[in-house]
């Protein structure tokens, strides 16, 4: 095999794993925090998948699960990232307004 042609193989390879990598790293499932409210008010993901919180709202808020995750104060236009380790389910609040109440389901 000549140089120029194993460079090909070689580089069509590389190219091939790279689009893999990205067909393999999902996009984090979303809840939307809007209107006093997580939208969906449930969720249902699979264990090691990353869950991503976005306020929408003008007022700070927090995802609150007792003993299993916290993410502090989300400034209004901000968010929070969790990775679920861990299958079950988590019923969380707002700390800030515990009327505000979501569910995730860990499978």
């Amino acid at each position: 095999m000549d140089v120029t042609r194993r460079h090909i193989v070689i580089g069509g390879a590389l190219a091939l794993a790279g689009r893999a990598l990205v067909v393999a790293a999902a996009p984090p499932r979303a809840v939307a925090i809007d209107a006093f409210a997580f939208k969906p008010a449930s969720l249902t993901v699979q264990r090691g998948e990353t869950v991503r919180w976005t306020n929408g709202d003008p007022v700070p808020h927090t995802v609150t699960a007792a003993g299993a995750f916290e993410s502090g104060s989300i400034a209004a236009g901000g968010g929070w990232s969790y990775t679920v380790a861990k299958a079950g389910r988590y019923d969380y609040v707002c700390a800030f307004h515990p009327m505000m109440r979501g569910t995730l389901i860990v499978v």
